[in-house]
């Protein structure tokens, strides 16, 4: 319980201070997660990824051909709320922390030497992924937890705050959502309402499974915690 309180407050710390300088890298992880999507999407449906640009201004793109394009623009949204609810609940539900935090850590430098192709983008992802590389060999279990939790909480959490920006607030912006809408029908607005109506499920689901494992940890219930 106490390191749920904790993380709460961690999270909330994040938000408050969003615009400071120290929340940068977390916010390009996010961003990275979110081109992620729309390459790993790409190569899952059959099409080929020429590049994936992350920018210091927190903006990035990919450049594909094939695949399923419904899909490939859904995904950047939707991918990367669900890469936060993987290792939210990857981190919540078993005990297998340090772990994780390898694979996530060998799995972002996997993308950065097949698909980003920008000098920034590459060091950063390249960088983040040795340090998660090193946190799974050498740091706690409960250390690992941690962070897993917060990356995981702050890109999910983020996803609807995002998407109402770029789609509705500023619905004249070019975004996943009016390219969707120019391809498919529909309107910008209609697509950025039903995908934060979608992550307001995710987030939901994912935070009331999580928040019952910890409830459920107690010393005086050890069957309980072996579930975890």
């Amino acid at each position: 319980m106490k390191q749920t309180i904790t993380l709460v407050a961690a999270v909330a710390a994040i938000f408050f201070f969003w615009h400071h300088l120290l929340i940068y890298p977390l916010k390009i992880l996010v961003v990275f997660f979110h081109e992620s999507s729309h390459a790993i999407a790409t190569v899952l449906t059959g099409g080929r990824v020429t590049e994936l640009v992350i920018s210091q201004d927190q903006g990035g793109h990919v450049i594909s051909r094939g695949g399923s394009r419904f899909l490939v623009l859904t995904a950047g949204y939707l991918g990367s709320l669900i890469c936060g609810a993987v290792i939210y609940l990857a981190a919540a539900r078993t005990r297998k922390d340090a772990a994780a935090m390898f694979f996530l850590g060998c799995l972002t430098i996997a993308i950065a030497l097949f698909f980003v192709r920008n000098l920034f983008g590459f060091a950063f992802s390249a960088a983040t992924g040795v340090v998660m590389i090193l946190l799974g060999a050498r740091a706690g279990e409960k250390i690992n937890d941690f962070i897993l939790q917060l990356i995981g909480l702050t890109s999910m959490i983020y996803v609807p705050m995002d998407i109402y920006s770029d789609t509705i607030s500023r619905s004249h912006l070019q975004s996943d959502a009016r390219m969707l809408a120019q391809e498919f029908g529909g309107s910008t607005l209609m697509w950025g309402g039903l995908w934060i109506m979608l992550s307001a499920i995710l987030i939901v689901f994912s935070l009331k499974w999580g928040l019952k494992t910890s409830r459920t940890e107690t010393p005086g219930n050890p069957d309980a915690a072996a579930d975890r």
